[in-house]
């Protein structure tokens, strides 16, 4: 009693247990999860977060499970719990949300390696949830719709831009040209028309009114210069 029986772990197969006197202890030797209670964690910056994780774990060395350790189950729960806060403790909120695989991975490294001489192995820890205070989460809010207000802004300036270049260059061709000009006369008279509007306003060039004037005595002609 109190030793180990030569030949190491049993099974699977048929072997013998001597009643009183022997006593056996059974391991699943299949992949394993649980979930890590939420953690309140003080991040780098100093922002107080509520964070839980899921960890998946299977037993590579039966003996050592037994063995080495009392409970391997919860010891390696408590284990997990502790990592979480250690690891998140050295980040920034931003690297919170942003890099939950990277911390992930770290976390399965380190739990891993505090694991194995119970003959555990970690395969996998997922971050699940990362709780903000709500005065934070409303601050985050309202700093990301400036952001978003300010781009539309911008987005708008250069819009705007284009647009009276583009403004710009069609007037330029079109004072080189009369009958580009004429054309688009036409064409807004084609627009106004097609509203079925009572009144048309038809735009007459100061040009056509050139010849007429040699008609007007120079007082009128005068008068109508100042005006």
């Amino acid at each position: 009693m109190g030793r180990l029986r030569s030949g190491g772990a049993r099974g699977p197969g048929v072997f013998f247990v001597l009643p009183c006197i022997d006593e056996y202890c059974k391991v699943d030797l299949r992949t394993v999860s649980f979930d890590v209670p939420p953690q309140e964690v003080l991040t780098k910056d100093s922002v107080t977060v509520s964070v839980d994780a899921v960890v998946y774990y299977r037993i590579s060395d039966p003996l050592k499970a037994v063995i080495q350790v009392a409970n391997y189950s919860h010891s390696t729960r408590l284990l997990a719990a502790t990592t979480l806060r250690n690891v998140l403790g050295t980040r920034n909120l931003s690297e919170l949300l942003t890099e939950r695989e990277a911390i992930s991975h770290t976390m399965q490294v380190s739990l891993d390696e505090a694991t194995d001489p119970w003959g555990v192995k970690v395969e996998r820890v997922e971050i699940k949830d990362v709780s903000l205070p709500m005065q934070l989460q409303r601050a985050m809010a309202a700093e990301a719709e400036a952001s978003r207000e300010a781009r539309a802004k911008v987005i708008a300036a250069e819009g705007e831009m284009k647009a009276s270049r583009a403004l710009k260059e069609a007037s330029d061709i079109m004072s080189e040209s009369p009958a580009a000009l004429q054309l688009r006369y036409l064409q807004t008279l084609n627009t106004i028309s097609s509203e079925k509007n009572s009144t048309i306003v038809f735009p007459l060039p100061l040009e056509v009114l050139y010849p007429f004037c040699d008609f007007l005595p120079q007082s009128a002609l005068r008068k109508k210069q100042r005006l």
